[in-house]
């Protein structure tokens, strides 16, 4: 199986694609069930190359350090980043896997990656993105899998795609909460236990609180006014 990108016969070098991947735009996918991001893949390849498919795995990784972060966000992240005066910002932090199906293509094409989301605070990337005030996350997308193409004799070939293929991209953290906040609006989620959930429901009962926000706010107004004399 040949290299896409090495291609150390001359043969190879003639036949073997060696596309190009550049991500040069994001945005909230409209209408999915779930918070969804889908980001704008660019990928290009030689005029020769008579591309049929492209199989694409995706890794996205938060590149942390390239970014800058205020006080206050360093205090928001202490819990995955430690002690902001003892812990340097980690380089970088996995945020998820992606597969997409590229279609043919001659020269250059572009697809969408869809990325859902969650807004669960007990997610490590959900803590980060929530951490921030503005400016943009710095991601590194990572690219493997295989590519299918014809040959100049017409016969089907497929070749691997380097490991070196990457690309950057900087998500806009406005993007990341206006998603969020469409669908879910003034509100974060927690998870519980259910023997947790069984007696804070409970307790909810008892004191004929009507939601959830009530009981949450009495539990912090008691907790507020310490043990009672």
């Amino acid at each position: 199986m040949a290299d896409c990108a090495t291609g150390e016969r001359a043969v190879a070098r003639r036949t073997a694609p060696a596309p190009a991947f550049g991500v040069v735009g994001a945005r909230i996918a409209p209408d999915a069930a779930v918070p969804t991001l889908a980001f704008r893949l660019q990928i290009g390849s030689r005029a020769e190359d008579d591309i049929r498919s492209i199989v694409l795995a995706v890794q996205i990784r938060i590149a942390t350090a390239r970014r800058p972060y205020g006080a206050a966000e360093r205090e928001r992240l202490s819990e995955l980043f430690g002690d902001r005066a003892q812990s340097p910002v980690p380089q970088d932090r996995l945020w998820t896997h992606a597969s997409v199906v590229v279609p043919p293509f001659v020269r250059e094409t572009t697809v969408e990656i869809p990325i859902a989301c969650t807004y669960d605070m007990e997610i490590a990337t959900t803590k980060y993105f929530h951490a921030l005030d503005d400016g943009e996350v710095p991601l590194d997308f990572l690219f493997s899998g295989s590519v299918f193409y014809a040959d100049p004799d017409g016969r089907l070939q497929t070749c691997r795609i380097s490991w070196d293929r990457q690309a950057r991209f900087s998500l806009p953290v406005s993007t990341w909460k206006v998603m969020i906040e469409r669908y879910y609006p003034e509100c974060a989620w927690l998870r519980l236990d259910r023997a947790t959930l069984d007696r804070l429901h409970a307790w909810k009962t008892r004191r004929a609180l009507p939601t959830w926000q009530a009981t949450m706010d009495a539990l912090l107004a008691a907790a507020d006014r310490g043990p009672q004399p």
